[in-house]
């Protein structure tokens, strides 16, 4: 398809070429060649270039893919060479930069652990490609579903925005019950049970996933809440009182450690639990609990580098090999920009537009050649000039138009002020959700240029499950 036009050539991340000037055609996405398929490298050149899906293909992806997950089990059971995926969270060029590093879909296979949706704002780009691959390759693509794959997150964060934004609420619910029927585990070789959050009191035998109801919205507590939520404790020794307890950082379901982890893995015959879910600096994380075992029994594995743009962490996916397991690492990909929580132009540009009104008034008004202007106007020339405005004779024509300049150029700073702060606003917007914006965010960027543990630590806010009593 042709590409729009950069007549002005001001794009700003140049790397990425210009979007199609019109989604793709039906034929094209669903050729006669692929049997009814979608046309899963067509699809992401197109996604990568910025191009559009119509929402009556999309649908269709949605409906064709929810008969596979429908007939998946809850417990998938898969064999290596096979490559772990964690979070993705909307980064759609970084997912991109995974299907090079883990391997070509067409020969590798994929588990995907969940949290493909929010924060970033490609989600449903990610959501339409995986989907596609899913339909293609059924057998070696797999998808578990995530904590932020339900109604309760997606529309506390930004998927639901995103989805009005470019199709309609339609189209986010038809998304919604498609996250209902995906599978919540799986178990890699026979020694491994991979899943998105972690295990759960009520989790015995790994057979007890097959009993969960999952076609569904998770619910605050039980099985299903943990399997999605839960997280091991972060210390070095793996001690957690009663094996399990209260996870206050989520706000619901539980911390355990390494006693609960070793009964379950002892009572499955099972080597580790490999999970997602927690951003890590590295992009993984070894939870070697028992200084005397040479394998960690927990692992924890993130795949969206600089998370939010804001992280500054690397990414990272597991390959399996002939009963091997490698961690790879990557960086982040450059992305088009968009302005955060998708806000229109008119609304982003009031604070310039204002300040630029402001400066056009005092260049107007401004003193004559020679005559400098670095005198800061204070509240009493405010109080003199509005006494002044109210004065109908002008009888003092010089003292009323220096306080008018003074005037202006105060406000002129102001303006300048505003915009800047409203620039750093809406660098920062994106990654928080509904618009709520901690200042420690703002503070603790700002003084440490996105370090990873600041960052996180003053984003913890909002990892906690929203509407739930604390």
């Amino acid at each position: 398809m042709q590409p729009l036009c950069d007549p002005a050539q001001d794009r700003v991340v140049k790397q990425v070429p210009l979007p199609p000037h019109r989604p793709l055609d039906n034929d094209l996405m669903f050729p006669a060649k692929n049997q009814g398929k979608p046309d899963w490298k067509l699809i992401k050149e197109h996604l990568e270039r910025e191009g559009r899906i119509a929402k009556k293909e999309v649908i269709k992806l949605v409906t064709m893919a929810n008969k596979i997950f429908k007939n998946e089990g809850g417990l998938i059971h898969l064999s290596d060479p096979l490559t772990v995926v964690g979070d993705i969270h909307g980064q759609f060029y970084d997912f991109l930069k995974i299907l090079d590093v883990g391997g070509n879909p067409e020969a590798q296979k994929y588990v995907f652990l969940g949290d493909y949706v929010d924060r970033g704002p490609f989600s449903i780009e990610v959501l339409i490609l995986l989907y596609s691959l899913k339909i293609n390759y059924p057998r070696t693509i797999y998808m578990l579903r995530g904590n932020h794959e339900c109604r309760q997150l997606t529309s506390f964060f930004n998927f639901m925005d995103e989805c009005k934004y470019k199709y309609d609420q339609e189209l986010y619910d038809i998304f919604m019950d498609s996250f209902d029927n995906l599978p919540l585990a799986c178990i890699i070789n026979n020694q491994f049970i991979a899943l998105h959050g972690g295990i759960s009191p009520e989790l015995r035998n790994v057979t007890d996933v097959n009993l969960v109801e999952r076609f569904r919205e998770p619910p605050k507590n039980g099985l299903f809440c943990d399997i999605l939520w839960a997280d091991p404790v972060d210390n070095d020794d793996g001690i957690c009182e009663g094996q399990f307890r209260i996870n206050e950082v989520r706000g619901c379901s539980y911390f355990y450690g390494m006693e609960a982890v070793s009964r379950f893995l002892e009572r499955n015959k099972l080597i580790s639990v490999i999970r997602a879910h927690e951003a890590q600096l590295e992009g993984y994380k070894m939870h070697r609990w028992d200084g005397g075992q040479d394998f960690p029994m927990v692992i924890t594995i993130f795949s969206a580098p600089n998370y939010c743009d804001v992280y500054n962490n690397k990414g990272a996916v597991i390959k399996f090999k002939n009963n091997d397991l490698n961690i790879q690492q990557y960086n982040y990909s450059q992305h088009p920009y968009l302005l955060p929580n998708f806000m229109d132009i008119f609304t982003w540009s009031i604070p310039f537009v204002a300040e630029k009104v402001t400066e056009v008034l005092f260049h107007i008004i401004q003193p004559r050649d020679g005559e400098a202007m670095d005198e800061i106007v204070d509240e009493d020339d405010i109080a003199k000039f509005k006494e002044l405005v109210g004065d109908q004779q002008h009888k003092n024509k010089d003292v009323f138009l220096k306080s008018k300049i003074k005037f202006v150029f105060r406000m002129m700073q102001i303006q300048k002020g505003l915009r800047q702060q409203s620039e750093s606003l809406v660098q920062t917007k994106g990654a928080c959700p509904d618009n709520r914006i901690p200042k420690t965010l703002l503070d603790s960027i700002k003084d440490s240029n996105g370090a990873f543990q600041t960052a996180k630590m003053a984003d913890s806010i909002n990892e906690k499950r929203p509407g739930l009593s604390q």
